[in-house]
């Protein structure tokens, strides 16, 4: 009789200097299931997956494969056991093709050690076109979107042939389109009787294709429970530990001057040699969130380079506070006014190396409250870092000085939004703010962007949740093939109306305001 579980991880403990990871977890995965992994930033989720592809060895506890005790040294290991990882943060070679980075470690040789790389070309190509990744496989990883690298990391998997696949936290920079496709070749997956673990933060994912939701908090474990016998409200208490308000509760806008006016941007696209950004004009006035939707890779993410000072715009003009920023460097721009919570937050938003509290402080280190005729005030550093990580709930092993590399992505990206909210900026632009966080700290977030909008910020946000974008914003741009293609308010639209502007099938001619 074969064995109920494919895997089973018992009693699993895992310790990090300061911090108790994992204490004494056990999870069971059945084959054949979507089986999620529920719980707060930090919870454990992604330091027990890493234990099961041998990227840490635990100091306690066993891994069983059908019901056989195993050992998982390394990753090779794993991919030998058929297990596969798709990672938070994705193991990818910058400079290398998207085809390279996928058959990297797995490479068809011939009898003379030659790469056999049309075969592997072919074999991409079909997988990628058989679930619908729609990958250019000869693109550079440095020159693709992150949704595209997403789907790089899933065929990588692909391609081992893995029956165990985990997802660690896979829809985090994907469109809601790209969601709904993600969750049928998941479920394709369990059809065809690979067995999925799949981390999340959203109660909307768990609740419309896993199987069964085990729940850890603060490194322990909660309990497992059947999908079908529980309800969303249910799912959040027992991962925040306290009742948790899912819904955006917010005044209504009351915009006074312009804060930001952007007119006939134009920013070159580098991967194709054409416009992403194609002579957009709009204005962020104060006291409003103007919300900028569209499917990932319509030239949201070249809108904000180019307003950050990030890339070079090829034409137009950019006005923040009265001034012409539109040559500015990104010092110019910050001093200017601006706040930018970036998209890719180890590219952009954190030096990895340095610590918590040297990141906190980056771009304020030269401020007399922290700087006092060529040395730095350490202890001021210090007291501010505490403040932040209190105030934003930054949960980390050593406190301010633990190495940014080394805290979970959501919380990596608390403190990026607690650095950016307290420089006191007239304008933020937050791309994505809420990606990789959990119900409690996406509420905190929330709020925190509505307080500032209320005491009369202007807010800029880019976000490809369809949910936090219309509950969110006061104004909402979309964006299509880098052109504005309408305008909604979001009291008066629905989501499946902002859907059609999104996927180009609707467009409307839009008065400037």
């Amino acid at each position: 009789m074969a064995p109920e579980y494919i895997i089973e991880m018992n009693h699993i403990r895992k310790e990090f200097p300061g911090i108790v990871a994992n204490d004494d977890i056990t999870l069971q995965l059945k084959k054949g299931e979507i089986h999620a992994l529920l719980g707060e930033n930090g919870a454990g989720k992604s330091t027990l997956m890493s234990v099961l592809f041998g990227l840490y060895q635990p100091e306690a506890g066993q891994i069983k494969k059908n019901g056989e005790e195993v050992k998982i040294n390394n990753p090779n290991d794993a991919t030998a056991l058929g297990i596969g990882m798709v990672h938070q943060h994705f193991k990818l070679i910058d400079v290398f093709t998207v085809l390279d980075n996928i058959i990297l470690g797995a490479e068809t040789t011939g009898k003379l050690g030659f790469l056999k790389k049309k075969e592997a070309r072919k074999k991409v190509i079909d997988l990628s076109e058989k679930y619908g990744l729609h990958i250019d496989v000869d693109a550079k990883v440095e020159d693709i979107t992150v949704g595209m690298q997403q789907r790089v990391e899933i065929l990588k998997m692909l391609y081992r042939e893995n029956e165990i696949l985990i997802f660690d936290e896979p829809t985090a920079v994907l469109t809601p389109q790209e969601i709904d496709e993600l969750m049928e070749i998941m479920r394709g997956f369990a059809r065809e009787g690979k067995s999925i673990l799949f981390i999340t933060h959203k109660l909307n994912e768990i609740m419309a294709v896993s199987d069964r939701v085990t729940v850890l908090r603060k490194g322990k474990y909660i309990g497992t429970v059947n999908t079908k016998d529980v309800t969303k409200q249910e799912l959040s208490n027992m991962m925040v530990g306290r009742p948790v308000q899912l819904e955006i509760v917010k005044d209504v806008a009351k915009p006074k001057d312009t804060i930001l006016e952007v007119e006939g941007l134009t920013v070159m696209s580098k991967i194709h040699k054409k416009e992403a950004v194609n002579n957009v004009s709009f204005k962020v006035r104060q006291g409003e969130i103007l919300c900028i939707a569209g499917i990932d890779g319509n030239g949201q993410t070249e809108l904000i380079y180019g307003l950050t000072g990030l890339e070079k715009a090829t034409s137009g003009k950019v006005t923040l506070c009265g001034k012409d920023i539109s040559h500015g460097s990104v010092k110019v721009r910050n001093e200017a006014g601006m706040s930018h919570i970036p998209e890719d937050r180890h590219k952009h938003g954190l030096v990895l190396p340095f610590t918590l509290e040297q990141n906190l402080v980056l771009q304020r280190f030269k401020e007399k409250e922290f700087h006092n005729k060529g040395f730095i005030k350490f202890d001021a550093i210090r007291n501010y870092a505490l403040r932040l990580i209190e105030d934003y709930d930054v949960r980390s092993g050593q406190g301010p000085i633990t190495i940014a590399r080394s805290m979970s992505g959501g919380n990596q990206q608390k403190a990026i939004i607690a650095r950016e909210l307290d420089r006191n900026k007239e304008l933020i632009i937050a791309v994505q703010p809420t990606r990789g966080l959990d119900v409690g700290a996406i509420e905190h977030i929330h709020s925190q962007l509505i307080a500032e909008r209320d005491k009369g910020k202007g807010i800029l946000l880019v976000s490809l949740e369809l949910d936090e974008v219309m509950s969110l914003a006061d104004r909402i741009l979309v964006m299509y093939e880098g052109e504005i293609v309408g305008e909604l308010d979001p009291k008066e639209t629905t989501a499946e109306e902002l859907g059609l502007y999104m996927s180009g099938a609707k467009k409307q001619g839009r008065e400037q305001v």
